[in-house]
This record gives structure tokens, C-alpha cells and sequence, in this order.
């Protein structure tokens, strides 16, 4: 039988072959040139052609925003590594070698880089990122402390009183937070004694919010109420309170569902409010969803749009997924698989919606330790091995991670044997260099994607709490009022199709190279 390796390096030799399509080599003064068959040259200038025809169409859209969509990947969904190894991926998934694949976000025409530190620490947390892309103003590390009327504003507050319908949609608890004040029974007696409510109660209490979609049943429920879906689970809160109730009450049309059958049930068009909790703490992994009772983030997404969209004064949508979560366990594939899935909600958004009058825009909160590279050909799995062996004699992952739970260095200072069955598998957790019982965030910049009226605001290097901002301003809400944009006009299907001279001159410039 042959060895793994010498499979893995036939596999390896054959799609070179494939993709190079017959790459020459010569040698002219003792330097290396390798130069491309005439069939190659064709391809790349016809991309080259291709990319620039599209730069030199953009045309910045000055219009005001209807609508604002905020897609969160919680952690480094939009670090360089994760994109990367999250674009490879989707191809892979689709049978192609997957570097040539384009992301949704990949489309979005404008592009700018994220400053993630904290006011007090370089490496930031979640919370005090939350209140920079969401408030516009950064805060210190670890906790989200305030004084009494000292607090700052969402833009999706600020959206609900400008007239706007808004929503939350996520795959982490909706009361995600990072002291973990789910509920009353989580919160120390001196935060109790000072007044401070926990986050479950807070969401029901403290902005209007149209429609709520994610995990974290159990915050919501007394401690005496049997969850709907486990019979031995129980809520989580003391107070005896059913904040589910609460919120339903005094609202008209208004939904509750904890399942896929009752989600795909309601009538968006005669729903205005509708809260979805389909599990009791986070909802399941998109890899280990159950299709038949839990909804997928693009299908919440798709059916808070649908509600939303009905103000003719627009809407303010939050969108998060717990890429997150599965790095900080470690566990490569689970966050690349849900970043895959991240991708497509973006692109039923995109469906659901006109680039004429919604900005959308697609960042992280953070990054992590997650790297992506050595030695690999074309192709590789993204779960695979590099080509090199560690001094060791070992082989490794392209895909590790700086620090975390995967440090497999034993007693005797050896790693284990790896091959690409047992990196591929769910639960595997990829090696790292420092052991650590939840691997960390990472300090570097984030991408910020966007398109849409004004999305050209998001240009270079930005502070994170730039985000908050540029959104405000785009759809005229608070502190900018005054912006003064005009609403985008109705499409008029019968306008020409103008051309700018430098589109003109390349059509013509490739049209003589073609005959």
C-alpha cells in the first residue's frame, strides 16, 4: 500500500500540472525567467482588461441611505487570514481549487482597514469594540462600565427614533456580552444593589426593537419554566420574570418562535415585530446545525429584511455570526465553515435589497491569532498539510493558531502525527505555539467592506468608531441631521448607458488587440 505522503505528493504533482498548464522555464544570463504559454497571457490580460473596465465604471453614489445592514463577523471574519482561507474554502466546497473564488464581500467596491485597539490595551476585547462600531466611540478593555447619563448611543437606537424599523440577528446569544450578565441570576449582588440591569432585561427595555433572532431562550425565561425544546432544562432567571412576555406585550403584531417550522411560518407582511430565540444559550454550529428545526443566519436573515423593509422610512439591521467562537477553540473548520455561511446571508441581503438606497457594510470586531500559509500547492484543502516537514520530521497544518487549546507538545517535547484525515475532522483543534485554554484575539487591523449611497466614507485606514459614524452620517441620523443628501431617484429602466472616456478608450484598446 502506498504511504500517505506518497499519495498526497502524486495528488499534488498532478493538479500542478493541471493549473500551470505547461509553464517553460529558460535561462537567460544565469536568471531564472518563467514564462507562460500564449493561452495564459490571453487569460490574465482578459482578467486585467476585465478589472479594470469594472474600476473605471464606479461611480460614488451621494444619495441618502434608506436602509443600513451592518454585517459583524465576531472575530477576524474580516482579518486578511480568514477571508482568505474563508474565499479558498467556499471554491473547495464548490469543487474548484478555490483561490480563484469570490466572496459576496469580495464584491463591494469599497474597502478600508480597521484600527481595533482599545482606549487602554493594544490587543482588544469585545465589548469595548462593540462600542466603537456601534456607539462610535472606543472604550477601555474588559469592562462596559458608565455613569449615569453618560451613556453613548447605538446607530441602531438612534436609527428606531429617526422612525426607522431595526433588528438584531445573530448565531451568539442575542444578550451577548462580556461580563456574561445574561440574565439577573449571572449579575453579583453589588451590580444588583446598584440598580444595574442585566442585558436580557435591557434588550426587552431598553430600545424598541422590531424583530430579535438568535440564541439565549434561557435568559429570557424564570427558573421555573421548562424550555420549550429540553425538557430537563429549565430558564435562568430569578427575578420570576417571562421577559418573552414582556416584550410581546402592548405590541401589535407581534410573533414569538423558537423553531424553523414556526419561523417559516409568519407572514412577513402582516408581522411588525418578531423575537426568535432557537436555542437556550448560543444556537449550534453551522456544521452541526439540525436543517429541519434551526433556522440558518441567512434564512434569519433573509426573513428580518422581509419584515423590516416594510417602513417606508427604512431600517437599521445588525447581522453578527460566532466566527468567533470557533477560534477561540481552536477549531479552524467550524469558523471557517460559519464564515462561508456569513458569505451567503451577505449575498441574500444583497438580493433582498437595492445598492441604490441600502449601505451595507461588512467588518470585524477584532482579528485573531489565526495564520494561513506555508509551503502548498494550488488546490490545497484549507484543512491540509503543508508540503514542508517541521525540523521535527513531523508534518503540520497551513492552517495554526498563535496560542490556544491545540499545543500538542507532550513530555518528551514531540508533536503528534497529523495526516489530513484527522485535520479535516470536526473537533479538530489545529496546533498551536503557546498552550492556552481559549486561544486569543489578535491586535492587527480588520477589513471594512461596503457598498451602497455613501459607502465611498469607507477609504484607508479608519478608527473602529469611524464605522458608527460614516453610517450615521449616510442615513441622516443623529448627530447628523443636517447632512442634506437627497433620497436616491427611482431607476429609470429607459436611461442610456453612459460610458466615462476611459472605459470608451480600453473597449477600443481591447477590441483592436482582439482582431
Amino acid at each position: 500500500m502506498q504511504s500517505f505522503q506518497t499519495l498526497y505528493n502524486a495528488k499534488k504533482r498532478s493538479s500542478r500540472q493541471k493549473l500551470v498548464l505547461g509553464v517553460q522555464k529558460s535561462i537567460f544570463g544565469g536568471i531564472l525567467v518563467i514564462s507562460s504559454p500564449p493561452v495564459l497571457h490571453t487569460f490574465w490580460n482578459a482578467k486585467g482588461k476585465e478589472a479594470l473596465v469594472t474600476a473605471l465604471s464606479l461611480k460614488h453614489n451621494f444619495h441618502l441611505a434608506k436602509n443600513l445592514i451592518l454585517f459583524l463577523g465576531d472575530g477576524e471574519c474580516m482579518g486578511v487570514s480568514t477571508v482568505t482561507a474563508t474565499r479558498i474554502l467556499k471554491g473547495q466546497l464548490e469543487g474548484k481549487p478555490g483561490e480563484e473564488t469570490v466572496l459576496t464581500m469580495d464584491t463591494f467596491p469599497n474597502l478600508a482597514l480597521s484600527k481595533t485597539y482599545n482606549v487602554n490595551m493594544q490587543m482588544p476585547d469585545s465589548a469595548a469594540t462593540a462600542t466603537a462600531y456601534l456607539c462610535g466611540v472606543k472604550a477601555t478593555y474588559g469592562q462596559c462600565s458608565t455613569e449615569k447619563n453618560n451613556e453613548v448611543h447605538s446607530v441602531l437606537h438612534r436609527a428606531r427614533a429617526a422612525g426607522k424599523s431595526v433588528g438584531i440577528v445573530t448565531t451568539t446569544r442575542v444578550q451577548q456580552n462580556e461580563r456574561n450578565w445574561y440574565s439577573d441570576a449571572a449579575q453579583p449582588a453589588d451590580a444588583l444593589a446598584g440598580g444595574c440591569k442585566d442585558i436580557a432585561y435591557q434588550l426587552v427595555h431598553n430600545t424598541d426593537i422590531n424583530v430579535i433572532l438568535g440564541g439565549g431562550r434561557q435568559y429570557m425565561l424564570p427558573n421555573n419554566v421548562t424550555d420549550p425544546e429540553y425538557a430537563k432544562q429549565t430558564g435562568d432567571r430569578l427575578d420570576n420574570t417571562n421577559l418573552i412576555d414582556e416584550w410581546l406585550k402592548n405590541k401589535k403584531n407581534a410573533k414569538y418562535v423558537w423553531n424553523k417550522a414556526q419561523l417559516d411560518a409568519v407572514d412577513e407582511d402582516t408581522t411588525e415585530y418578531l423575537m426568535g430565540l432557537f436555542e437556550p444559550k448560543d444556537t449550534r454550529y453551522e456544521l452541526e446545525r439540525n436543517a429541519e428545526t434551526d433556522p440558518s443566519l441567512t434564512e434569519m436573515v433573509e426573513k428580518a429584511i422581509k419584515i423590516l423593509s416594510k417602513n417606508p422610512k427604512g431600517f437599521y439591521l445588525f447581522v453578527e455570526d460566532k466566527i468567533d467562537h470557533g477560534h477561540h477553540a481552536s477549531e479552524a473548520k467550524k469558523a471557517l465553515y460559519e464564515a462561508v455561511e456569513f458569505d451567503r446571508a451577505i449575498a441574500r441581503a444583497g438580493e433582498l435589497t437595492s445598492e441604490r438606497d441600502t449601505m451595507s457594510v461588512v467588518t470585524a470586531d477584532h482579528s485573531h491569532v489565526f495564520s494561513f500559509g506555508s509551503s502548498s500547492p494550488r488546490g490545497n484543502p484549507v484543512l491540509g498539510l503543508s508540503t514542508k516537514i517541521g525540523t521535527d520530521k513531523k508534518y503540520f497544518t497551513t492552517a495554526l493558531y498563535g496560542n490556544g487549546p491545540g499545543f500538542a507538545i507532550d513530555s518528551n517535547g514531540t508533536r503528534p502525527d497529523i495526516n489530513i484525515n484527522i485535520t479535516s475532522a470536526t473537533g479538530y483543534a489545529q496546533q498551536s505555539a503557546v498552550p492556552l485554554s481559549s486561544e486569543t484575539h489578535g491586535s492587527e487591523d480588520v477589513a471594512i467592506f461596503a457598498k451602497g449611497p455613501m459607502s465611498h466614507l469607507f477609504h484607508g485606514v479608519q478608527e473602529q468608531s469611524y464605522i458608527a459614524h460614516a453610517m450615521a452620517y449616510a442615513a441622516c441620523i443623529d448627530p447628523y441631521t443636517e447632512c442634506n443628501l437627497e433620497p436616491a431617484p427611482e431607476p429609470n429602466h429607459a436611461a442610456p448607458i453612459q460610458l466615462s472616456a476611459g472605459m470608451l478608450l480600453l473597449a477600443l484598446l481591447t477590441f483592436i488587440n482582439l482582431i
